[in-house]
């Protein structure tokens, strides 16, 4: 059972960040390279790297990759301005698309905090047979009341915009598993590590 006071808690210490402003596919004045319109993004956005990240809530990979990678990318890259990061969610089953429906019903400028909780939560949840009350309970107790779910669940043009990305990331770049990793509009097929990525990072900043 997912501890109250663990989520009050997760929840007042991640700040929120805005939602990207208006984009073209490769660049635009205020945008990383390859955001699109309705990206969520953290960082600069004239940053000289971006990188955006396809996953599923569900995917215990996905995890691994955001408490290992890209919560030390965060105050190393994105938050010295370094990198911009684009949050795009792909989910491989259910449970991952009521959760990241959730994420999204929560508002741009919680998205990203109920990303990390759901991470944070995700042996509460993800594996549970009842994987919706675990998400009613971390809704309300982030303050989006059962109501409110229950209204973004039904919404199809919520759920529309995630398939239409999905699709997009199926033909722009062949993605077909999470989490899958695209740093300036290329596919990074390095290791996936903190050192093998940050070294690949590195490397297009000295360039820029």
């Amino acid at each position: 059972m997912i501890s109250r006071r663990f989520l009050l808690g997760a929840m007042a210490a991640i700040p929120a960040l805005p939602v990207a402003a208006l984009v073209a596919p490769t660049r635009a004045l205020g945008a990383g390279i390859g955001e699109r319109p309705g990206d969520l993004a953290q960082g600069d956005p004239n940053a000289p790297v971006t990188l955006i990240e396809y996953f599923s809530l569900t995917c215990p990979h996905c995890q691994w990759f955001h408490q290992n990678i890209y919560n030390r990318l965060k105050p190393d890259y994105v938050d010295a301005g370094k990198l911009r990061y684009v949050a795009r969610d792909f989910p491989l089953n259910a449970p991952a698309l009521h959760a990241a429906i959730l994420a999204h019903c929560a508002g741009p400028e919680r998205y990203f905090t109920f990303v990390d909780v759901l991470f944070q939560t995700f042996n509460d949840w993800a594996r549970s047979s009842r994987y919706m009350d675990e998400l009613v309970q971390l809704g309300e107790l982030g303050g989006v009341s059962r109501e409110r779910f229950e209204d973004c669940l039904a919404d199809k043009d919520l759920e529309d915009s995630i398939f239409r990305s999905m699709g997009m990331a199926q033909d722009e770049h062949d993605v077909s598993s999470t989490p899958t990793i695209i740093v300036n509009g290329e596919k990074y097929d390095g290791k996936m590590n903190y050192d093998a990525l940050t070294r690949h990072i590195d490397r297009l900043l000295q360039g820029s």
